[in-house]
């Protein structure tokens, strides 16, 4: 995959029809690549997803309606975080509500995810990843009251769009592009159809943001270390903004 003034392009075609200046210029400006062609980290996240679904439909009542201790023990409230359960903030990414909400979401990090994790490697895809998934959690306690459940991946599946818009921009030098465009498309659907998790969504788009602004720092800075840290850093944001909403709740229930 490579980004184009034009789209998201594969290397094949990508410089067809550029000046040999322009593309050389383009390919000494966009500093990361992909190299793999293999994405394990999307493949292995996709696959938990499908196992635990099959576990809470196994424990519900149907395959459009799982349920159980183990989804119970795993979605996300206010209430059930406000009374310790802290390890929910990253475990409702694993639960998804309806066969047809885990397709969507397998289908968009398969699409999505694999892009990604082949352009900035898999340890820091799993980053990006994970934060984004703890900054939706955070949106979702913001902006949900404390006794609704919220459950499915798309929190941090919308941090990978981010990602990718920040890719995008860092190729291309414009927001106009392809990633924005399905940015736009998402946010709608988010607005427009009902018992969607709209402070999730917003909140996986800004840590996803966030999360790769912070590898791009690094990678100017030539400094190893310091973008994983970074990544770290807008998780731990994104925890410390969850308990400071639920702190307003009174401390408990």
């Amino acid at each position: 995959m490579t980004f184009a003034p034009v789209g998201i392009r594969c290397p094949e075609h990508a410089n067809i029809g550029a000046p040999k200046g322009q593309a050389k210029r383009a390919a000494r400006r966009v500093q990361y690549s992909t190299r793999r062609s293999a994405a394990p980290a999307t493949i292995a996240l996709i696959a938990l997803n499908v196992v635990f679904y099959l576990a809470t439909v196994a424990q519900g009542n149907g395959i459009n309606n799982p349920g159980g201790s183990l989804f119970r023990e795993m979605l996300l409230s206010g209430y059930d975080v406000s009374n310790g359960d802290w390890y929910r903030l990253a475990t409702v990414m694993l639960l998804h509500g309806s066969i047809i909400h885990l397709a969507f979401n397998s289908f968009a990090l398969y699409l999505l995810g694999t892009a990604v994790e082949q352009t900035i490697g898999t340890m820091r895809f799993l980053l990006v990843y994970f934060a984004s998934g703890l900054a939706g959690s955070a949106g979702a306690l913001l902006l949900t009251d404390p006794f609704q459940a919220t459950v499915g991946a798309s929190g941090a599946i919308f941090g990978i769009m981010g990602t990718l818009l920040v890719l995008e921009y860092l190729a291309t030098g414009t927001l106009a592009g392809q990633a924005m465009t399905m940015i736009v498309l998402n946010l709608v659907l988010t607005f427009a159809i009902p018992n969607i998790s709209i402070g999730g969504h917003l909140g996986g788009l800004v840590g996803g943001i966030a999360a790769m602004a912070g590898l791009a720092f690094a990678r100017r800075q030539r400094a190893k270390l310091l973008g994983p840290a970074l990544v770290v850093g807008v998780g731990v944001i994104a925890v410390v903004i969850a308990a400071l909403r639920v702190e307003s709740f009174g401390g408990g229930f």
